[in-house]
């Protein structure tokens, strides 16, 4: 009897580890599911962010947070398209991404140009630009790059055309420390956005890639031509169509 007992205490005892082996889990099966926790957890993340600033304006940025922590504040003063001169939008196309209308984020012309061009010159449209202003980091990685390469065809899939141009106009930076088209117009010229003239636009579009190294109010030469050649882009994309996404 006693043999008897203690091998059915055995058999038990044998069960029970078998049990607790089967409930604890595997390290690489924890972590598969791990991963895909955090994977699910960060599209959803990023689709709430996009479906939230379709309608929201972005309070701040990262890179607005970090001049105004260097500079000591920033001016800054959100405006709707509507509250902007027509003119200042296709000046700012006409400067950034011709084919703004065309694209669906990435502009493959562009990209393909400047592969030709051993990468000298700049391929970003003004999608991406909103991307990397409003969700991201300044700064040349491949962490930011895929990031934005993700974003960006889902800003163009759930935000109009129209609403990409007019976060971009507000959060891009003109002067040190001085963001948006609205606040931009008083700094250099004392007027609002929607007072804007084309030459005043085409002057605040010239700026753009080097904000800090150029001047709207004082224009070098180089910032005079450059201005020139963005009023007849302008004009251009409002007479061949290339305009009607955002203006309509």
């Amino acid at each position: 009897m006693a043999g008897t007992r203690r091998k059915a205490t055995s058999a038990r005892a044998a069960a029970k580890g078998e049990g607790s082996a089967r409930a604890r889990p595997r390290p690489l099966a924890w972590l598969v599911r791990t991963f895909w926790r955090l994977v699910l957890a960060a599209v959803l993340l990023a689709a709430l962010a996009v479906g939230l600033y379709r309608v929201v304006d972005p309070p701040v940025t990262l890179y607005m947070l970090q001049e105004s922590r260097r500079l000591g504040g920033i001016e800054r003063d959100w405006v709707p398209a509507d509250a902007m001169a027509p003119v200042m939008l296709r000046a700012a196309v006409a400067a950034e991404d011709a084919n703004f209308c065309r694209h669906w984020g990435f502009d493959m012309d562009a990209i393909r140009d400047a592969i030709e061009d051993g990468g000298r010159r700049g391929a970003s449209t003004i999608s991406q630009q909103v991307v990397k202003n409003v969700y991201l980091w300044h700064g040349r990685n491949w962490a930011r790059k895929a990031l934005e390469a993700l974003l960006t065809p889902a800003i163009e899939a759930v935000w109009p055309k129209r609403r990409i141009l007019e976060v971009y106009l507000n959060v891009a930076e003109f002067d040190a420390g001085v963001f948006g088209v609205e606040a931009a117009a008083r700094h250099y010229f004392g007027v609002a956005a929607a007072d804007l003239s084309a030459l005043q636009a085409a002057r605040l579009a010239a700026i753009l890639p080097d904000p800090k190294g150029r001047s709207a109010s004082r224009p070098s030469g180089f910032v005079e031509r450059r201005a020139a050649q963005i009023r007849d882009g302008a004009a251009t994309i409002a007479r061949d169509g290339r305009a009607a996404c955002f203006e309509g």
